[in-house]
């Protein structure tokens, strides 16, 4: 059977899964409201399955790839959670410094799409870290309602420190060249335009449908910006108007798109919310940027 595309979901019942990702509506709540959009042949659990994760059907580069080298490291926190452990990915036959990326998770922490995500940047000639941010907790438990649970427990502000110091490890490997770019997705996102404003030592981010900071916080961003919005992710694109109006007053380098008729989550090809075509433009888009503002200069 092919999978489904959320195309072939109500999109009320598409709002109601991205409440129930983000958890401002628990299992039982979607299940009680997606009733009504249940039939002979797919009841309220069923549906539910049919629009979570299937990491197996997205994963585009295998863990045993011969053409990378991945493992798990540990790197220090001191102002957050101590010592974070995460997956790097470089290429297998890489000859001198390369530039560095990292790739900042959903609200589930590392689970094996954003793995596989690190795996393709690591094709694309970048040293590519992904942190784990559930780390204190044990790390990702490969259960995604589990993580999200854990993900609630989160000390919000150690895990900003966490990702800062992801930056400092990266930046300072021997096989980095120092160069260093960002990408986040959902949670993601807004803690990768959150290090925009930490850090102006970034080189590249790119925020994937992430919420924006404290307006305010505009005129402290001097990373050069790479911005994808879905069409339909009215939580996320409610406050845009405000920050991009910051961003000009500012003077900062940003470029954005919001891609027609998709989904919150459309990059993720896990789920049916994916959209092909948006998240393949998307992809080229951004590495495009990386290597623009990672290898020039």
């Amino acid at each position: 059977m092919p999978l489904k595309t959320a195309q072939d979901f109500d999109q009320e019942l598409l709002i109601l899964f991205d409440a129930y990702v983000h958890g401002t509506l628990d299992r039982r709540g979607f299940l009680e409201r997606a009733q009504k959009f249940a039939t002979a042949g797919m009841s309220a659990a069923a549906l539910l399955a049919a629009l979570s994760p299937n990491f197996a059907a997205g994963q585009q580069i295998a863990k045993d790839d011969s053409r990378i080298k991945t493992e798990m490291v540990s790197y220090p926190s001191s102002a957050g959670t101590g010592t974070v452990k995460g997956y790097l990915a470089k290429p297998a036959n890489a000859t001198g410094k390369l530039p560095g990326v990292l790739v900042i998770h959903e609200n589930r922490g590392l689970n094996p799409h954003i793995e596989d995500i690190t795996r393709r940047l690591a094709l694309d000639n970048f040293v590519a870290f992904a942190p784990d941010a559930l780390t204190p907790l044990g790390g990702y438990p490969g259960d995604e309602d589990k993580a999200r649970e854990l993900f609630a427990k989160l000390d919000q502000r150690k895990c900003t420190e966490d990702f800062v110091a992801a930056v400092t490890y990266l930046k300072g490997r021997d096989d980095c060249s120092g160069k260093l770019g960002v990408v986040g997705f959902c949670y993601g996102g807004g803690m990768t335009h959150t290090l925009t404003t930490r850090l102006p030592e970034l080189n590249a981010a790119v925020p994937f449908y992430g919420n924006q900071p404290a307006v305010e916080d505009a005129a402290k961003v001097k990373t050069p910006l790479l911005i994808h919005f879905a069409a339909v992710d009215e939580r996320i694109n409610a406050s845009w108007p405000a920050y991009e109006a910051a961003l000009k007053a500012a003077g900062v380098n940003y470029t954005a798109y919001q891609y027609p008729g998709t989904q919150h989550g459309f990059n993720n090809d896990t789920t049916p919310r994916y959209d092909a075509t948006a998240a393949k433009l998307a992809w080229e888009r951004t590495l495009a940027f990386f290597n623009r503002q990672l290898r020039t200069g």
